[in-house]
């Protein structure tokens, strides 16, 4: 009788532990299934599908702060183009500076105030004048805010006879605004001004 009872209070004794030791790898798998979850969710994020003429084209998402730099080198590039690329055309010209205002603070519509007084541009149109930019590299100082830059540039400025070519630097600061249509990287150029834009070189054609 005891000797039965033993055994009975011995299997119930395992039976309990096998409960729990089931209960334990119950618990253990599913918080590994939702960690699992959560891990594929989150890498399921940085994954953007684009359709392009008919097919679906994979991209990654990244944090912005990791691609600051490149889309300020960018954005800096953008204003100087619209700024002094231009041809003898008035409709050109507004065209190009209201793209290049929207990316600029108050200094750009000064400076481009002085030149059209100064009548610079009425020059680029009486002579037949188209004038072009190339950006050779940006300076950025990341470590303040806001963000400090030295633009190093040449210009030409092309006539029918001749090409002169001009070193153009410049320097200004950045800060974040929102993003738009006119303003696709979010940054707003400040304090812009010109350091130096001298004649290195005039070519005959």
């Amino acid at each position: 009788m005891f000797t039965q009872l033993k055994n009975i209070d011995t299997a119930f004794k395992h039976i309990k532990l096998f409960s729990y030791l089931l209960i334990l790898a119950c618990l253990l798998i599913s918080c590994f299934a939702i960690y699992q979850s959560y891990r594929s969710s989150a890498r399921d994020r940085n994954h953007i599908y684009i359709l392009a003429n008919g097919k679906a084209l994979e991209a990654f998402a990244a944090d912005r702060r990791d691609n600051v730099p490149v889309e300020i080198r960018d954005h800096i590039k953008m204003f100087h183009q619209h700024f002094f690329t231009l041809d003898p055309d008035e409709k050109v010209i507004q065209a190009n500076i209201t793209k290049a205002l929207y990316l600029a603070d108050g200094s750009a519509r000064t400076a481009y105030n002085n030149l059209k007084e100064s009548g610079y541009f009425a020059g680029l149109v009486s002579g037949n004048i188209s004038q072009q930019i190339e950006v050779d590299s940006v300076s950025l100082d990341m470590d303040r805010y806001p963000y400090y830059f030295k633009c190093f540039a040449t210009e030409q400025l092309i006539r029918a006879t001749s090409t002169v070519t001009r070193s153009l630097v410049t320097q200004g600061y950045l800060r974040n605004v929102s993003r738009s249509d006119n303003n696709p990287h979010g940054f707003l150029i400040q304090n812009w001004e010109t350091l130096e834009n001298k004649d290195l070189k005039t070519s005959t054609h």
